[in-house]
C-alpha cells in the first residue's frame, strides 16, 4: 500500500518539483527594449478592442433608433 502511494503521489510531485525548478532557471527576466515592446503590442490591442467595440456601439445604438424610433 505504501509503494503504490510513493509511485502515484510523491513520485509525480517530485518529478514536477525538478521540471519546475529547472524550468525557473532557464527564464530570464525582459530586458527594457523588449519590455517596450510587449507593452506597445498590448497597448495596440487594447486600443484596437476599444475602438471596435465603439464602433460596434454607436452602429447598433443608431439601428435600433431607426428600428424603434427616437421617442
Amino acid at each position: 500500500m505504501e509503494k503504490q502511494i510513493s509511485e502515484n503521489v510523491v513520485q509525480p510531485l517530485e518529478q514536477f518539483y525538478k521540471e519546475s525548478k529547472s524550468f525557473f532557471i532557464k527564464c530570464t527576466k525582459p530586458d527594457r527594449k523588449e519590455f517596450k515592446q510587449v507593452s506597445l503590442a498590448t497597448l495596440v490591442g487594447f486600443a484596437a478592442m476599444g475602438i471596435i467595440g465603439f464602433l460596434i456601439k454607436l452602429i447598433f445604438l443608431a439601428i435600433n433608433n431607426i428600428l424603434i424610433g427616437g421617442g
